[in-house]
């Protein structure tokens, strides 16, 4: 049976294969063939080259600055020390104020603990559990006294590492380079400002500040004895 759509296929096919053998043809078909094999290749160096760079961009956007990785294990592993020192405080602390300021430092540090933890797991950032050295330290030398010398030693140590922390956190909070980092520092500022204030009152307390008074008092008096 004749079919007018096979006809026409066959006398395309043909056509078309006459065309080519001619230098026309010829001419036009290997140009096409070269600007397609020369763009497919192009493409392929392209992205030979730019695939390397996309993914060292993504990996420098994903990993945290230096600095912003090391504020938050410090921060980390300081927050853990606050806590467990705290816990002594309430367990060996005679004053009323150092039992309180104990409980403070449990609570508003677990607290800050579990922001900086959320906050670091989506930095990719891993933070320690254990206490540094010198924490470790400073918690076996508390452990070790009992009544007034705890207090006065407990009360100094909170001092002192108040002093330290609002520093390293208004640091973090000026100059930091993760907006979560920064923005983790900035809204516990406030917090550590005010543990340093009352920390200070607590020192009062325990007869910490008179206590460096007439250590003073009897070091000027045995100067001026010489």
């Amino acid at each position: 049976m004749f079919s007018l759509n096979r006809f026409t296929t066959k006398l395309n096919q043909f056509s078309l294969k006459k065309f080519l053998e001619t230098k026309t043809g010829k001419a036009i078909y290997v140009g096409v063939v070269t600007v397609t094999l020369s763009a497919v290749g192009s493409w392929a160096v392209l992205a030979h080259q730019s695939s390397p760079s996309a993914t060292k961009t993504t990996a420098a956007k994903s990993r945290p600055a230096v600095g912003d990785a090391h504020f938050a294990k410090e921060a980390a592993q300081g927050g853990t020390a606050e806590v467990k020192l705290g816990q002594l405080a309430q367990e060996k602390g005679t004053k009323d104020t150092v039992k309180s300021f104990g409980k403070r430092m449990v609570d508003d540090h677990s607290k800050a603990g579990d922001k900086l933890k959320d906050v670091a797991s989506r930095q990719n950032i891993p933070l320690p559990s254990d206490l540094s050295a010198k924490d470790q330290a400073t918690y076996d030398r508390l452990s070790k006294l009992n009544g007034a010398a705890f207090d006065r030693a407990y009360a100094r140590d909170m001092v002192k590492d108040h002093e330290t922390d609002v520093a390293a956190f208004q640091r973090e909070a000026n100059a930091g380079k993760d907006e979560s980092l920064k923005s983790f520092a900035s809204e516990t500022l406030p917090t550590l400002q005010d543990h340093l204030k009352q920390a200070k009152e607590m020192m009062k307390t325990v007869g910490g500040a008179t206590a460096a008074k007439g250590t003073k008092s009897k070091t000027s008096t045995s100067t001026s004895g010489r």
